[in-house]
């Protein structure tokens, strides 16, 4: 099973792709110097499997890599996921 996050930021959003079919996507908004994380969301057939997880750390990655955006997660998933990994906390205060 090959994985991929990629973005469509003419759709404001993160999706992760699963042997290049889409299975999951992560809703932003930009706002000033931020990025508001509003909506996660996998693919009910492929739910349990960690692919939510996968699918934050992906854009996280490339929100650090592609900007200086800090991070707002109001999404009820990825702001909890971020308290369980530290090393992705610098990006709440940037």
């Amino acid at each position: 099973m090959a994985t991929e996050v990629i973005q469509d930021a003419s759709m404001n959003r993160f999706e992760l792709l699963v042997d290049g079919q889409s299975v999951g996507e992560l809703d932003y908004q930009i706002r000033d110097n931020t990025i508001v994380i509003t909506h996660t969301e996998i693919d009910p057939a492929q739910q349990g499997g960690g692919l939510g997880g996968e699918l934050v750390r992906g854009a996280l990655n490339l929100i650090r890599a592609e900007t200086d955006y800090r991070v707002i997660p109001v999404c009820p998933f990825t702001g909890p996921w971020i308290d369980r990994h530290p090393e992705f906390q610098d990006l709440l205060t940037r």
